[in-house]
């Protein structure tokens, strides 16, 4: 089990979103085919690209309302999209875009 937080910022790493990390914190697997992935709204394309090329199998999304641009994509590659639409999620990501609005933009590259 390996959790993993957006760390962009506090790494200077532009690709440290929490899927990322959490993968980066699970280390090298044989097969990531028995994987559940858990995050706070649905990842963006270069973390569901990275699901799809390590063929995860499942990916359990808090919210999907601020952000949900690849969950066609995913499902497209045989990935079980879950969507458990967390009202707490949603005002977790309301009040982090509105006290920082210029790092939100930034990570999805809306800048």
């Amino acid at each position: 089990m390996a959790r993993g937080r957006n760390k962009r910022v506090q790494e200077n790493n532009p690709i440290k979103h929490g899927e990322m990390d959490c993968l980066y914190n699970a280390g090298r697997q044989r097969t990531y085919r028995d994987t559940v992935l858990y995050t706070t709204l649905m990842p963006c394309f270069m973390c569901a690209g990275t699901i799809v090329q390590f063929k995860i199998p499942k990916v359990v999304v808090g919210e999907s309302r601020t952000f949900g641009e690849s969950q066609e994509f995913l499902e497209s590659h045989g990935v079980e999209v879950e969507i458990v639409d967390l009202d707490e999620c949603v005002q977790m990501m309301q009040e982090f875009i509105e006290a920082e609005p210029t790092l939100w933009n930034e990570d999805i590259m809306e800048l």
